[in-house]
């Protein structure tokens, strides 16, 4: 049996005719660029997190460096992220000229350690990013609380947590600002790149909405740092159609996972954390093991596909060898990225197919070390 790690063409096969019909829409209008579907996108994404205002944006790197610069973070500052992320958290910062300061993550949830982000503050630390890793909410309170103490920004890197509920309120609306990503493969993807800034600030919103647009608030008139990071109408009404679909394929998704975590009990991997303040919505499903490379090649060899986020924490990347960048030790960060693997996970992945992942898992034989 073969299983792919996630089928990118069955949600958009049955919203096919949807899609297209929305698509020819917008080729009679002609208004391909910031157009009435990217307003009534950002209107109904607002709705759904419960925020104020939601900016459509190119990408959720756009997102995360749009937030920085409104809250005129720039050389000189020091932006708190967790070490074990993806990339983007940490070139945000570089690219708007801060320095990215890596704390260790918890070695149960993985994400950010809130202890460790106390530890990492200094005078010239003006901002938290933390991650909402894999589709599982931060410590947002813990982490709130320790922002204003020090007077700190706080914006959610919620890229990969599209729905996702932290004691009752969604992610999006924890902290001072957020960045969601529309990539193809996240809960909620578009059919290319795309992102969105989540805030209840009016302040940071207009800025946004201005750098994403050439810095402009009217037209010709260019008063912030002029992006061109905008959101196209194409994106916007694809996106529209499938957040209506989007809280029962992230219950699809906690549904296989429940499935997985059960039948693994007594496996050689351990499943990934839960929290009772929160809903995962399961962006990823990954498990853990010292065999991982071994298991990864017995799971190829049986058809099962799978995949590693993330490999290399962010100071081992090659980039990060000649940016600047600070940290100290982050044992946790670094054991994780050689143990962690992400098992095929989306809304349409049939029983069959997550009852031949566990067999097969089951059925493993590490191999041991003396």
């Amino acid at each position: 049996m073969n299983v792919p790690f996630v089928d990118l063409k069955k949600p958009h096969a049955e919203l096919r005719t949807e899609i297209l019909e929305a698509f020819e829409r917008i080729l009679d209008r002609a208004d391909f660029v910031l157009g009435q579907d990217v307003t009534a996108f950002e209107e109904e994404f607002a709705a759904f997190c419960g925020a104020e205002h939601a900016i459509g944006v190119a990408s959720g790197l756009a997102a995360l460096e749009l937030c920085l610069r409104a809250f005129d973070i720039g050389p000189g500052d020091e932006v708190i992220i967790p070490a074990h992320t993806f990339v983007a958290t940490a070139a945000a910062v570089t690219l708007v000229g801060a320095t990215p300061v890596l704390v260790d993550v918890d070695p149960i949830t993985y994400n950010i350690d809130v202890a460790g982000i106390e530890r990492a503050i200094s005078p010239r630390s003006r901002a938290i990013i933390p991650v909402h890793l894999y589709g599982l909410p931060a410590d947002m309170e813990a982490i709130m609380a320790l922002a204003a103490r020090y007077n700190l920004a706080v914006i959610e890197d919620a890229c990969q947590s599209h729905g996702a509920v932290y004691k009752n309120r969604r992610t999006g609306t924890l902290g001072h600002a957020a960045a969601f990503s529309f990539y193809p493969t996240k809960n909620l993807g578009g059919c290319g790149d795309g992102g969105m800034v989540v805030t209840g600030d009016k302040r940071v919103a207009e800025a946004i909405r201005a750098m994403r647009n050439c810095g402009q608030k009217a037209k010709n008139k260019h008063e912030f740092f002029p992006h061109n990071y905008r959101l196209d109408s194409l994106q916007a009404a694809l996106l529209r159609i499938k957040l209506r679909h989007l809280d029962d394929w992230n219950h699809a998704r906690r549904q296989a996972a429940e499935r997985y975590t059960t039948a693994l009990a007594g496996s050689s991997v351990a499943p990934p954390s839960q929290s009772p303040d929160s809903t995962h919505v399961y962006h990823l499903y990954v498990v853990r093991t010292a065999q991982r490379d071994s298991l990864r090649d017995f799971l190829k060899a049986q058809g099962v596909a799978t995949a590693i986020h993330y490999p290399l924490p962010i100071h081992q990347q090659p980039f990060f060898n000649k940016a600047p960048i600070r940290y100290d030790a982050l044992p946790h960060s670094e054991t994780i990225c050689n143990e962690i693997l992400s098992l095929p996970m989306f809304p349409e992945i049939s029983e069959d197919a997550i009852a031949y992942v566990i067999d097969c898992v089951h059925r493993y034989s590490p191999v041991r070390t003396p």
